[in-house]
């Protein structure tokens, strides 16, 4: 049997194809009270679309049983029921695989074809922070999450705009925002020149506001794109001024950037021309009227522009219980004084001013903001309760992830400092592991439904639909947050239950090494999902 890693995915397109033609019947199971029983089913429903009267074949159901092949788990049994076919996997020999290799699960289950490339486009953050809305900060939230996880996949990923005010750049920073300020590479002249001189015969000769340039009509390239690009019909002109040529001028150096540099160890893409990019506008709703004048503009200024835009619009963001505009800076000011506010009710006293304090509570606050803005898919609606209190205890917030990244932090500080006192032993070899002790549901809960899953998880986070048509684009930046917040469930309900480090006693060591060997790899997913949102490991909170 083959070796490699180990994919729900593969396994259930196995599983799938075994059945014959057809569209997919099975599913993965991920409650713990089906758990108990099977792993992957298929219902009678589904399997009526297959087979008429829903009855499989007994040879069919042998040749499920003893399904192999690269990248499926191992088969224990498959079983007819009144309400479908029940597989459940051998899991012991799972956890071996898994186990055995854990950092191949903390990566993306395929990496992307050599030369894959996206601009990345936000809009927002070419002002200043005081007045950057809720809505915008979404954005910028979601185009940062977006970066980390393409470069993550191999794509290679280009940011605009520089950020050039000092003020945004240190906003940024403090939200561990990774975005480019800029260098010393100036602007392409030859690219603005030409911009200028088509603006000049296509310009309106009618009154402009001083600081104009002139007038572009956009109505006929509306048209000409028709119906299906899905561009605003109200669109008619563009007014066109000195800083929209800067932005069209930044947007094409960025394309002509990776044209010349290609990333290190990537292969150029077999279409090197400007039509080989994939340019994605991230936009709040407020901006997506005039984000697609841009877009136009540029196609009818300059000829070499990309002809793969999209826009992916971030839905709007509602405050309850709060009067008034919220800037940015203000929401996390407030999200940070309930964190410290938090902190002072669960040790006692008040920490803000202790610097040993500082980083962690400047974390914690940035993960409230990040894992509330990015868990709701973003083009949806999203509403925030800014009243509501910050708690580690809180099953669905960034804080209540974080800590438990420290607990995690903490059992293994915990063995260590046993095991330097000479209480616990050196962790043996990973393959001297026995594994079948490993039988509480909560470990069988952790791998599967989080280690197992994990790289396909990380693609689909990747996965842009850049060949469908239309203008609009949209992304799954909503994964990584969910995922974490079920990681976290999972764990800390086995935490409380299971006594990891148990009594220092020799028949009592495999076990307790197999499952610190299932939460280093709980660790190792954990994190890297963390490194996708920017976010650090805490040791403690």
């Amino acid at each position: 049997m083959a070796m490699g890693r180990l994919g729900v995915e593969e396994t259930l397109e196995a599983l799938n194809a075994a059945l014959g033609p057809g569209g997919p019947v099975w599913f993965k199971e991920t409650r713990a009270r089906h758990l108990r029983v099977r792993d992957f089913f298929a219902p009678r429903r589904a399997l009526r679309a297959r087979f008429g009267d829903g009855q499989v074949p007994e040879r069919v159901v042998h040749a499920i049983a003893c399904l192999q092949g690269p990248g499926v788990a191992p088969v224990l049994r498959c079983v007819p029921t009144p309400t479908g076919l029940a597989l459940q996997l051998q899991r012991s020999a799972v956890f071996e695989r898994v186990l055995g290799a854990v950092a191949a699960y903390a990566a993306p289950s395929a990496i992307a074809a050599p030369g894959r490339r996206v601009v990345l486009h936000c809009p927002a953050l070419r002002g200043g922070p005081g007045a950057l809305r809720l809505s915008q900060l979404r954005a910028v939230l979601v185009a940062d999450h977006l970066a980390r996880a393409l470069r993550a996949h191999g794509v290679s990923v280009r940011q605009v705009p520089a950020v050039r005010d000092p003020h945004m750049s240190t906003f940024l920073q403090q939200l561990r925002v990774d975005w480019p300020v800029p260098s010393e590479r100036t602007a392409n002249e030859a690219l603005r020149s030409r911009a200028h001189a088509k603006l000049t015969s296509a310009g309106d000769s009618g009154a402009l506001f001083p600081g104009a340039l002139g007038s572009v009509r956009l109505k006929e390239l509306v048209d000409e794109c028709g119906h299906t690009a899905s561009y605003d019909p109200n669109l008619d002109s563009c007014l066109v001024t000195e800083d929209l040529l800067s932005v069209l001028a930044e947007l094409q150096e960025a394309v002509q950037h990776q044209l010349e540099e290609s990333s290190p160890g990537m292969a150029a893409a077999p279409d090197t021309g400007a039509e080989g990019y994939l340019v994605v506008h991230v936009v709040s709703c407020e901006e997506e009227f005039q984000q697609q004048k841009l877009d136009l503009l540029w196609r009818k200024l300059d000829d070499q522009a990309p002809l793969r835009q999209k826009h992916l619009v971030c839905g709007p963001v509602k405050v309850a219980g709060v009067p008034g505009t919220l800037t940015a800076p203000e929401y996390y000011e407030l999200r940070h004084a309930q964190v410290c506010k938090a902190s002072a009710l669960k040790h006692g006293r008040d920490l803000a001013q202790d610097p040993a304090w500082t980083e962690i509570f400047m974390v914690l606050s940035v993960a409230a903001i990040k894992f509330e803005m990015l868990s709701t898919a973003p083009q949806s609606q999203l509403l925030l309760a800014l009243t509501d209190n910050i708690s580690t205890k809180g099953t669905k917030s960034g804080t209540f992830v974080m800590y438990n990244c420290a607990r995690l932090a903490t059992l293994f500080e915990g063995y260590e400092c046993s095991m330097e006192q000479g209480l616990y032993p050196t962790f043996p070899p990973v393959s001297s592991l026995d594994f079948s002790q490993l039988h509480d549901e909560g470990e069988w809960l952790l791998l599967f439904n989080s280690v197992l899953p994990f790289p396909d998880l990380l693609s689909h986070t990747a996965a842009l639909a850049c060949t469908a048509p239309g203008l609009h684009i949209t992304a799954r930046t909503e994964m990584v947050c969910k995922f974490l917040v079920q990681l976290s469930m999972d764990f800390s309900s086995y935490y409380n239950r299971v006594h990891i480090l148990g009594e220092p006693r020799p028949h009592l060591f495999g076990q307790m090494f197999a499952r610190l060997q299932l939460l280093r790899a709980v660790r190792e997913v954990l994190h890297t999902g963390l490194a996708m949102l920017g976010l650090p490991p805490l040791s403690h909170i």
